[in-house]
């Protein structure tokens, strides 16, 4: 019996479907996002942009998303730098404490 065994399902976007092999605990995941793909793409084709074909919805879709997941990761960074003041100034006060 293999241990990577895959799961082969079809994802539509933006009217295009795709195959793809993926982990099964993963299905959930694929398909929100394909969900959240396709309602932001038509969220931004409402605002009906003189010349933009559907490639340029996607890009739009694509660079607000990095940008969320940029600001997520920023957050995180900030979140882990005050846990490591927070961790030091403990320790400082147990050595206090200690005396």
């Amino acid at each position: 019996m293999s241990a990577e065994r895959k799961l082969e399902i079809k994802l539509e976007i933006v009217g295009k479907t795709y195959s793809l092999k993926i982990d099964p605990a993963s299905e959930e995941v694929y398909r929100l996002a394909a969900r959240e793909i396709n309602s932001r793409v038509a969220e931004a084709q409402l605002a009906r942009y003189d010349g933009f074909r559907i490639q340029d919805y996607l890009s739009l879709v694509a660079v607000d998303l990095m940008i969320a997941n940029i600001r997520m990761q920023h957050k995180d960074d900030i979140a882990d730098g005050e846990m490591q003041v927070l961790k030091e100034l403990s320790e400082r006060l147990s050595n206090h404490l200690a005396k």
